[in-house]
């Protein structure tokens, strides 16, 4: 009985044992277990300013840090000028960090062709009341394949407003233009009264490129017509619509549509020129708007309003459009798997998602996205052009399309124009320089 009773109590000290040591194993486990959940997370972009927009963005970065106590979220804030140096020097090495900001267009299509960005359609998927949001043409730029979106545009380009003196079109009783006749007679009329018609400061060439001959001439030709023509493809810059297109540029130079000199000022002082009533119009980017919220007074912008450039008479172009497009977003490094990329979704969703655009469009940026603003947070102007371009279609900015050949020769083109030169020269040069960058 004795016996069986030490044996007994030898069995209970064991099981106590085993339990001790499970108990302990089962401790260890969890926290191994809750050191595998720790995710390190990288993301550099070049929101490092102090204007309300890079401070938007940070906010919205810091508010994922600390929401996710979790991820261990190294951000590196790069100031732009150093930014795509500093992002093809980690690229040359194949050490990207896990998120970082893209530009719409060579910059994010050199990147997809050297294989260092993944899809981030999970994000958007997995938000479908998000996705929808967006305009028309968001992620045009950031599908390099069918069905798959690289990057979630956080800001809009938009570069061929129509800005008016609403105190001057009344005060000489002139209709804002919605037809190109509509245009000349409003170029007449404000001559007559000596009144620069339209703002122009064309110093930097790719002024009116930007501004004025994309747009201009997709009313002309259409859309598909000039990305055949950047292709090569049944279409040539010397083709009848793309001369015409540059006939009705150098209708306006002839009519005396811009002041004298203005390939010999900037666009700063053509905004300044503009704001101080001295001409009735000008056809500028969004980029006015941030300018002139700097250094016009509010009285002076509520005299402003926005509108798109007239339809041209016959043109296969929809005259209802501005050139444009999607601004740069955050993209997802090829490298970055599991519980990390899982993470790195999360942030593009929290930096890109609807209070994101929400708070970037309050920053009196413009948004490819379809969000309500408080009028109060911005500016008078603002709240114009971004009512505005939510109900228009986009169309391609040259520049963006063309080859850096042909694109440093339209810039010179217009000048050319504007000096004297003939649009079937300029058509010319654009057309073999085009044709060299796809045959070359």
């Amino acid at each position: 009985m004795k016996a069986k009773g030490k044996i007994g109590l030898l069995l209970l000290i064991v099981a106590l044992l085993l339990s001790a040591c499970g108990g302990e194993s089962g401790e260890k486990a969890e926290g191994s277990k809750g050191k595998e959940e720790k995710v390190k997370l990288t993301i550099w972009h070049n929101f490092a300013g102090d204007d309300l927009r890079a401070k938007t963005v940070r906010s919205f970065i810091d508010q994922y840090k600390q929401d996710h106590p979790n991820v261990e979220l190294d951000a590196q804030a790069i100031p732009p000028d150093g930014y795509r140096q500093r992002l093809s020097t980690v690229a040359a090495a194949n050490e990207m960090p896990d998120l970082f900001f893209v530009y719409a267009g060579s910059h994010s299509s050199e990147l997809y062709n050297a294989k260092l960005l993944q899809p981030v359609t999970e994000a958007l998927d997995a938000h479908p009341e998000w996705r929808d949001k967006f305009l028309p043409g968001a992620f045009d730029a950031y599908k390099f394949e069918a069905d798959q979106v690289y990057s979630v545009p956080l800001g809009m380009s938009a570069t061929s407003i129509l800005y008016y003196n609403t105190a001057l079109f009344e005060k000489y009783n002139v209709k804002v233009p919605t037809t190109w006749d509509e245009m000349m007679t409003a170029i007449k009329v404000f001559n007559e009264n000596k009144i620069t018609p339209i703002a122009l400061g064309n110093k930097a060439p790719w002024v009116a490129q930007s501004t004025i001959i994309g747009s201009l001439a997709d009313r002309v030709t259409g859309t598909d017509w000039f990305k055949n023509a950047v292709a090569q493809k049944d279409a040539k810059f010397t083709d009848p619509q793309f001369v015409e297109a540059l006939g009705y540029f150098k209708e306006l130079v002839d009519n005396k549509a811009f002041q004298e000199g203005a390939n010999s000022i900037d666009n700063t002082q053509a905004e300044q020129y503009f704001i101080q009533g001295n001409a009735a119009m000008m056809i500028s980017g969004a980029w006015t708007l941030t300018n002139l919220a700097a250094s016009a007074t509010e009285e002076q912008m509520k005299a402003i309003d926005v509108t798109v450039l007239p339809a041209i008479p016959g043109g296969k172009g929809d005259p209802n459009t501005i050139t444009g497009g999607a601004g740069g977003g955050l993209a997802l490094s090829s490298r970055t798997e599991g519980k990390a990329k899982e993470a790195a979704l999360e942030l593009i969703y929290a930096v890109s998602g609807p209070e994101a655009q929400k708070a970037i469009a309050e920053s009196n940026s413009m948004v490819m996205y379809d969000t309500e603003i408080d009028q109060a947070k911005v500016t008078s102007l603002y709240y114009k052009a971004f009512n505005l371009v939510k109900k228009t279609g986009i169309t391609p900015v040259y520049d963006a399309y063309l080859s850096a050949d042909a694109a440093d020769v339209i810039n010179n083109g217009l000048q050319e124009i504007m000096m004297g030169g003939t649009p079937e020269s300029v058509a010319q040069k654009v057309q073999d320089a085009q044709a060299r960058s796809v045959t070359p």
